[in-house]
């Protein structure tokens, strides 16, 4: 662990948290507790950035005009020509003017009535993903809601959005899981190699994609964002509109199936809660942003200053970077009521999950669509399920979730 002297405190040693460590990723919050009272802000010598604690010193660097999302090329340059590609184009990496632009563009297209032409197809899907579940339960004895509802939920729908080919679909889940890799920490060479090849085959899969929807343009997200331009004629490059639809994807499935996938479990732990939810599937909205605020999917999101900025009493210089950790903003108490305590009634419910300011998350709410779905559906068809053993928790510290979620009933 990584040592460093306490701002508060300046005669005690505050022990920083290994994202590398088995018991720190079966469990971080007690870490993140400890961290608070010490301070809201502290310098993580090995992940060589300071980390905000505390909701409002997160909530700031999400908000701060001065601290951007700045991107810098995964090196060697030569071998990331595809990783960096997507990264350079992308909404998230960029900020005014490029990200306001792009973000234009983007919701443009967004607001041509996609996610509701969806909301009753992802209710069909998830009735039938759950059916298949409960149908493998009955006849196995258990069955792993990850592979069966959390993982292909989300993946199917971002191709229907996306207009991607039924025969294709199976591509896209390995590439996403690839690519995310890259934004741990460090990560072993050829797990890197790995992302930029995966980057690669999905880059020219989705410029063929492109170049049929301008031949043929049909009423998905792709051919939106094709001929959708901006007030001076501009249009999306088509390394933009790649690096749309790669982001869509990843940030749309790994949201949403860590929020299934962690927040089944955190109620299969608080069975009151589930049972909770059974008697009253009035509750899932509600449910949703407890379960997203409880076991965030998304742990740590950075940001690099481009001016001196100062959180919480502490200085971040030109270049530097300071992240929002917002697992440990999720538990705080001075925002959050009993904060390790799972409520799926809780409201009001401030969490930073889908992030806040510029960058927040334009997929926010097709995602809260797919995880209501995906719960009503098995609180409905499923209301008897528990765990079947303990599930197996991915070794990854930013993006939060797990391998695998075995159930029975």
């Amino acid at each position: 662990m990584d040592v460093i002297p306490s701002h508060e405190l300046p005669s005690v040693t505050v022990l920083l948290f290994d994202p590398r460590d088995p018991a720190f990723l079966a469990d971080p919050y007690p870490a993140f507790a400890e961290l608070r009272e010490r301070g809201e802000v502290h310098h993580h010598e090995g992940m060589g950035l300071a980390v905000a604690v505390s909701h409002a010193a997160s909530s700031a660097v999400l908000r701060h005009r001065d601290l951007g999302r700045i991107w810098t090329d995964a090196r060697p340059v030569e071998a990331f020509t595809s990783f960096n590609l997507l990264h350079r184009n992308s909404l998230l990496e960029n900020e005014p003017p490029t990200h306001t632009r792009l973000r234009r563009l983007v919701a443009s297209a967004f607001g041509r009535g996609h996610v509701e032409r969806l909301r009753p197809w992802v209710a069909r899907l998830a009735d039938r993903l759950v059916d298949d579940l409960a149908a493998r339960i009955r006849d196995e004895g258990s069955a792993d809601l990850l592979a069966h509802v959390a993982g292909p939920l989300p993946v199917e729908v971002i191709a229907e959005l996306l207009g991607v080919p039924e025969a294709d679909r199976p591509l896209l889940q390995p590439w996403s899981n690839t690519i995310v890799k890259m934004y741990e920490y460090g990560l072993p060479e050829e797990q890197r190699a790995a992302a930029e090849r995966a980057s690669g085959e999905f880059v020219a899969y989705l410029r063929e994609l492109a170049a049929r929807r301008r031949a043929e343009p049909g009423d998905d997200m792709v051919s939106s964002l094709v001929a959708v331009t901006d007030t001076d004629g501009a249009k999306l490059t088509e390394d933009e509109l790649v690096a749309t639809s790669v982001l869509l994807l990843m940030a749309g499935h790994e949201a949403t199936v860590n929020v299934i996938g962690n927040g089944v479990l955190a109620l299969m732990r608080h069975r009151e809660q589930w049972e909770r939810l059974v008697a009253d599937p009035s509750l899932l909205p509600t449910a949703v942003e407890e379960l997203i605020r409880y076991d965030s999917p998304l742990q740590l999101f950075e940001r690099t200053a481009t001016r001196p900025v100062e959180i919480a009493g502490h200085v971040v210089e030109p270049g530097q970077k300071i992240a929002a950790l917002l697992g440990a903003a999720a538990r705080d108490p001075r925002v959050f009521a009993d904060p390790d305590r799972l409520d799926i009634g809780r409201s009001p419910n401030p969490h930073l999950g889908f992030g806040m300011g510029v960058h927040y998350c334009l997929g926010a709410p097709l995602a809260r669509i797919e995880v209501q779905a995906a719960l009503g559906s098995l609180v409905r068809k499923l209301p008897g399920i528990e765990l079947a053993a303990e599930p197996h928790r991915r070794a990854e510290f930013v993006m939060r979730g797990l391998h695998t979620l075995p159930l029975t009933t």
